[in-house]
């Protein structure tokens, strides 16, 4: 049956969306940007950061992913080239429902989602409203629980690196959870390490950060307040158990943001399990095997 499903979004090929960038106006008037490239399966990218923007993602593995599908970058509502909502409204079911505007208004029945890191939640939650829309989703080192990524990974490799203490995740309640880990960034930064939790060296972290001199402005509305938003701390590692869409999950076996054992809570039914040797960025570190992982579950599902 997973075949069928994709087979179905793979013939979709022939619609028309002129590769252009774009803005969306959203219902409650916000404006998206939209960079619609390349060809085959239409395929919405949501980035992680959260707020990291679509950029990242096109610049160093956009020239792979446009060969393969018809990807639409967004930038999400407070985020890059997007604007902010004027009633800071950033809830998931508002989130969901641009995603939905946006399939709308390039004329789309279904597609693909594809999503780094924080992506992982909004994937889930996407889906969660609509699953008659995605056809398939590629996580790509993403979460699907902040709480179990936060609290058994990133907290306890930060204390790690600053040499500082960690809580056991049962002693921390949602609120202590915030404050830890707003000492956990301040030590990191203190020490100037933060790069450690994510990237192979400094010099990969200044490439991604090299990015955002490409833009005069930044909005960075989302990413400031995203991590103080309850919706997305909702965990949806039972829920994986009912998604009967093909899904490939690649993980990293040094991810420390995401955690390493993160794999351990996820059931999806139709999935590929992929594992790499890599932090938290894949298409910097390791692209020919991001993208064999790639090719195989396009390989697997769309026979």
């Amino acid at each position: 049956m997973e075949r069928i499903v994709l087979a179905g979004i793979l013939l979709l090929t022939g619609i028309a969306l002129n590769a252009q960038e774009r803005t969306i106006l959203t219902s409650d008037s916000v404006s998206l940007y939209v960079n619609v490239k390349g060809s085959g399966t239409p395929c919405l990218y949501l980035h992680g950061g959260p707020g990291s923007g679509s950029y990242w993602l096109e610049k160093f593995f956009g020239n792979y992913l446009e060969q393969n599908f018809q990807m639409i970058y967004l930038d999400q509502r407070g985020v890059g080239r997007s604007t902010s909502p004027r009633d800071g409204n950033y809830s998931m079911d508002r989130m969901v429902c641009d995603f939905e505007e946006i399939r709308q208004a390039l004329g789309l029945s279904q597609w693909l989602t594809l999503g780094h890191s924080f992506g992982g939640i909004l994937q889930m939650g996407y889906w969660e409203q609509h699953p008659d829309v995605v056809a398939g989703m590629i996580m790509i080192n993403c979460t699907v629980s902040m709480k179990d990524s936060f609290g058994k990974s990133w907290l306890q490799k930060a204390a790690e690196f600053t040499g500082t203490s960690c809580m056991p995740l049962q002693a921390l309640t949602p609120d202590s959870l915030m404050s830890r880990l707003m000492e956990a960034f301040r030590a990191l930064d203190e020490q100037g390490i933060r790069w450690k939790m994510t990237y192979v060296s400094p010099e990969d972290e200044q490439r991604i950060n090299d990015t955002y001199n490409d833009f005069p402005a930044w909005n960075s509305d989302f990413g400031n307040r995203a991590l103080f938003i309850e919706d997305y701390w909702k965990d949806y590692r039972d829920i994986t158990t009912k998604v009967g869409i093909p899904v490939l999950f690649f993980y990293g076996k040094k991810d420390w943001p995401i955690g390493p054992e993160h794999y351990k809570g996820i059931g999806f039914p139709h999935m590929i399990l992929w594992s790499s040797d890599v932090m938290h960025f894949p298409f910097l570190e390791n692209p020919k095997d991001l993208e064999n992982a790639i090719d195989t579950f396009k390989d697997k599902f769309s026979k």
